[in-house]
Parts: C-alpha cells; structure tokens; sequence
C-alpha cells in the first residue's frame, strides 16, 4: 500500500461517517480484503458494500415504523391460533398480510364477540405489514376520536388528517365504543371520508353493523359511514366462543414449557412515539 493510499484509508471511516454510510464503514475492511484474496474486481467489493449498506437502512427503517405503530408487542400472526377461529381462513389472512389490497386503498373488517381474537388478529397482519414496508399505525377508536377533537378545537384538524395520510393503513380497535356524540362521531366520520377509496382502515367491532347507529348520531351518517367502509372491504367473521377464555384454557392444559397463546385484548401502556417522523415510506 503506498502512502497516498494508506493516507486515503485513513481519511475513509471519516468520509463515510459524513457520507451516513454505516454498513459500509462497519464492513468496508473486511470486504476489501476479501476482494484482494479472492482476486474481486472493484465493482464487485462494490456491490457487496451496497448491499450491506441497503439490508441495514432496510431493518432500520422497519424498526422505525414498528416504534411510530404503536401497535401492540406479541400480537403476530406467528402468536394467533387459527384452530380457534376456524371460520378464518389462515391463507386468506397470508395474502391479507402481503399488503396488495392496501394498493387499491381497500379495507378490513373485523367483527366478533369481545374476546374472539379480532384485534389480535388485525394487529397480527399490521406487524407482517409492516414488515412488507408499509406504515401502520394502531388506535383505539376512542383515542383516535380524541385525538382528532382536540384537533378540531386547535383549527388544526385538516393538518391532524394529512398526517394520518401518511399511513397505509390506519387501525381503529373497538370502533362500537365510540361514544353517541355529535362532536365526537363527526370527526370520526370524517376520517372514514377522507380516507374513502384513498388510504385504506382496518376496524375491529364487537356488534353487527345493524348496531351501528349506537356509534353516529343519525342513521344517515350510520348508513354513509358503513357504505364507505364496505365498498371495498375484506369481512371477516369471528362468531366464536370467546378467544381469550379458550386460550387461558388451553395454557391451563399445556406443560409449563410450553408456548402459550396470546389474547385479542391490547395492553394500555402504548408507547407515545413519535409516528410523523421520517420520510422514507411506500407511496
């Protein structure tokens, strides 16, 4: 190595920390040796470190969107007994979990009893989502109503939406416990519009949508707000016995080593990241 180049490799760890290049720093000497031994030609050791370079911005990225989810820690498909619900396809949720439908801002409906593994199961295809590369992002109905009213009274409500338009898919848990409030139920309302044939909206209620006019003030904002919903909506169906109750059963029954199934209720302690935050998302 002459002077100059040792000079040069000096100065590269530098270069690559302005760069934002990482991976390539972590990996640029190993690489460059391997390439001397092995006889590589440049745009081979090149390549490799490009490769390293993508596969870490990749795994970063996903990290990030998981954090901004606020989606519920453990709620995976991998967590989700199928043998529970056998009225759910597990293919039809796989092909749900690749995300095409998200392209024709189609949504998904899940509607069962309390306890039958609809959240659980709408949080399981947001995680495998995510880890397709679109943005997700997981609410109580009633927090996602507050959220937008408090909006509305700061007049800043229009730029509470645009930032919900940054996700792909929007999660609205337990929508039947919005309260029968014309201030409440509007906003709402107004979300399910706006992302009309737009953005796509997962929801997960426990009552038919007969027993929908319990959620908006008049039934013809029940009937808008339904059609809106179903016009290009996957339905699924868990009219079983409760899920949590059969699987702490079936954790009684197991050995103690044995994996245990997780339940459709979300923890409350959601983490309060930041979901606007970074600008490299599917369009």
């Amino acid at each position: 190595m002459t002077a100059a180049t040792a000079t040069d490799a000096h100065k590269l760890p530098a270069l690559l920390n302005a760069l934002r290049l990482p991976s390539f720093k972590a990996h640029w000497q190993e690489v460059t040796e391997m390439a001397d031994r092995e006889g590589w030609p440049t745009a081979q050791a090149l390549a490799l470190l490009a490769e390293y370079e993508l596969a870490e911005r990749e795994t970063r990225r996903i990290h990030r969107n998981l954090q901004a989810s606020r989606l519920p820690a453990g709620k995976t498909l991998a967590t989700f007994d199928f043998s529970i619900v056998p009225e759910v396809s597990k293919a039809r949720v796989d092909a749900l979990a690749a995300g095409d439908w998200l392209a024709g801002a189609g949504n998904l409906i899940a509607i069962g009893n309390s306890g039958s593994g609809k959240s659980h199961l709408l949080a399981a295809v947001g995680h495998a989502l995510i880890e397709a590369g679109y943005r997700v992002l997981y609410s109580r109905t009633t927090d996602m109503v507050q959220r937008l009213q408090a909006a509305r009274r700061d007049l800043t409500l229009e730029r509470e939406l645009a930032k919900l338009d940054k996700y792909h898919l929007l999660i609205l848990d337990d929508i039947t416990y919005a309260q029968k409030d014309q201030a409440e139920t509007s906003v709402l309302f107004e979300l399910i519009a706006r992302r009309y044939e737009t953005r796509s909206l997962a929801v997960a209620a426990n009552q038919p949508f007969s027993a929908w006019e319990q959620i908006f003030p008049d039934r013809a904002m029940t009937v808008a707000a339904i059609d809106r919903l179903v016009h290009h909506a996957t339905i699924l169906e868990l009219n079983v016995e409760s899920y949590r109750r059969r699987a702490a059963v079936s954790r009684r029954t197991e050995p103690d080593d044995a994996p245990s199934s997780d339940s459709d209720s979300l923890g409350d302690n959601q983490t309060d990241n930041n979901p606007e935050g970074g600008d490299d998302t599917k369009s």
